[in-house]
């Protein structure tokens, strides 16, 4: 019996499968991004073809890089980190596989129904009811192979990475299900059941708290491991981590109402998202400052390991953007800010330099310790995408805080006789060397994903192979 148990091992091959998704998503979802940058710098790149038109690819890609590429990211990192840190196979049997190839369905008929014009055009929840109810299939499943897996765990506590991952599964699952209630009148058209400010409101719940959960949580559970692994340092704070986790899922539910500023979301709804919002600073910062003190004693590792960088500069970003979005938040500064390029700046803060930056960091950790190598077959090109994936970040994110605080004081600037001092063209017009900047950064992430693509085939194909750790310990 204890010769069994022993030799029982892990289920890598749909971490492994994840893990290559995730970049091959990647360069998908990055790729499309560069294309919509081009347009608005050369009009023509749509081709004058519909199903190439910014209106049509924008979702595609906010589709590609949150849920095909993002969800990958979790997906992988998730089922590694719950086996390695429960001493304990995934649960659910045939489940586990099929929240792969259900996940990759989903992304599938996506990438076919957004470029063709079927669309709820409701942000980041754009897909239609079928490809809905078959989210929310995959996702119970994906919940009951997580959940399920602590409940047999070996360990006596559960791990702090495994308590957000559980979070973010949970309430995206919440979410989603609220959020996409809907009366189909076709195959590819349905209708929100909720009327007019209800149904902003409803949308946009779900939307920061998709960022909040999706992108937030589910990506701090892929810190609290990677971190200390890469940097072979203990988290900083046990306890703070556990105080993190608790003010971060209490305040988050609150902040949506902040991207209806000046709409007809009722004022008293607007303020306490405000409120609520300028909170969030500190749960925010608590795990941004627990994640960079647990290098306390390690810094020197910087010098020398680009993995390490790209989850300590992804902190970095965390930081910076958590900051940035309570500011926004407030009234007098969304009146500047709202529906100007500063937005987009402050989301790619975070989509780029923290979730891209993180999950590329722990992807790389993953990869030769999921497919029995010594290492990545080459530390020089870890260390050149990284260099790449930083510039990029900062040319993108400053072109597009520039040309926010350009649009925001060029349409808010009045003439003696109350007349606009100018048109919406000339904004546009003020805004194209920002557009080609921001360009020119996605160009820049898309060559680094290219590289990790080369580097992580070279890995895989590498015959330096070394005996996989992948036996559950005999257990507690």
């Amino acid at each position: 019996m204890s010769i069994e148990t022993t030799r029982t091992t892990y289920n890598y091959k749909v971490v492994r499968q994840f893990a290559i998704m995730t970049v091959i998503w990647g360069i998908v979802g990055m790729t499309v991004g560069v294309l919509i940058a081009g347009q608005l710098v050369w009009p023509q790149l749509n081709f004058d073809t519909a199903w190439l038109s910014f209106g049509r690819l924008r979702p595609l890609h906010t589709n590609a890089v949150i849920f095909a590429f993002g969800g990958s990211a979790l997906f992988a990192t998730s089922y590694y980190v719950v086996q390695r840190t429960c001493q304990t196979r995934l649960f659910g049997g045939w489940l586990v596989p099929f929240t792969f190839w259900g996940w990759q369905l989903v992304i599938l008929l996506a990438a076919i129904t957004l470029p063709l014009g079927f669309t709820s055009s409701k942000e980041y929840a754009e897909l239609e009811w079928p490809i809905d109810l078959l989210i929310a299939v995959v996702w119970v499943s994906y919940l009951i192979v997580f959940v399920g897996t602590v409940h047999q765990r070996k360990t006596s506590h559960i791990y702090v990475g495994n308590w957000f991952f559980m979070a973010f599964i949970i309430v995206v699952t919440v979410l989603h299900v609220v959020n996409s209630a809907a009366i189909p009148v076709s195959m590819w058209k349905s209708y929100s059941i909720y009327p007019g400010a209800i149904d902003a409101m409803t949308q946009w719940w779900y939307g920061h708290n998709a960022v909040g959960f999706f992108l937030t949580a589910g990506f701090l559970g892929m810190m609290y491991y990677f971190v200390p692994k890469q940097s072979g340092r203990p988290i900083y704070s046990y306890r703070l981590s556990i105080v993190h986790f608790w003010a971060l899922i209490a305040t988050y539910m609150w902040a949506g109402g902040h991207h209806l500023h000046y709409t007809a979301l009722p004022d008293w709804a607007q303020s306490v998202s405000m409120i609520m919002s300028l909170i969030l600073l500190a749960p925010s910062w608590g795990g941004m400052i627990n994640g960079m003190m647990t290098l306390s004693g390690a810094w020197h590792k910087l010098r020398t390991d680009p993995i390490l960088r790209f989850l300590v500069v992804s902190l970095s970003f965390y930081g910076m953007s958590t900051f940035e979005g309570p500011m926004m938040a407030i009234k007098t500064v969304n009146a500047l800010s709202h529906y100007t390029d500063w937005t987009i700046g402050h989301v790619h803060a975070g989509a780029l330099g923290w979730v891209a930056m993180i999950s590329i960091g722990a992807t790389y950790h993953m990869i030769p310790k999921v497919f029995g190598k010594a290492s990545m077959a080459s530390t020089k090109l870890i260390n050149i995408h990284f260099w790449l994936a930083t510039a990029g970040t900062v040319l993108y994110i400053c072109a597009m805080w520039v040309n926010g605080i350009l649009q925001g004081l060029m349409w808010r600037a009045v003439n003696s006789d109350g007349t606009l001092t100018y048109s919406f063209v000339e904004a546009l017009e003020a805004s194209h060397p920002g557009f080609f900047v921001r360009w020119l950064g996605g160009m820049l992430w898309v060559t680094g994903m290219l590289i990790m693509a080369f580097n992580v085939w070279q890995t895989v194909r590498s015959t330096d192979e070394v005996e996989i750790d992948n036996t559950i310990p005999q257990a507690a």
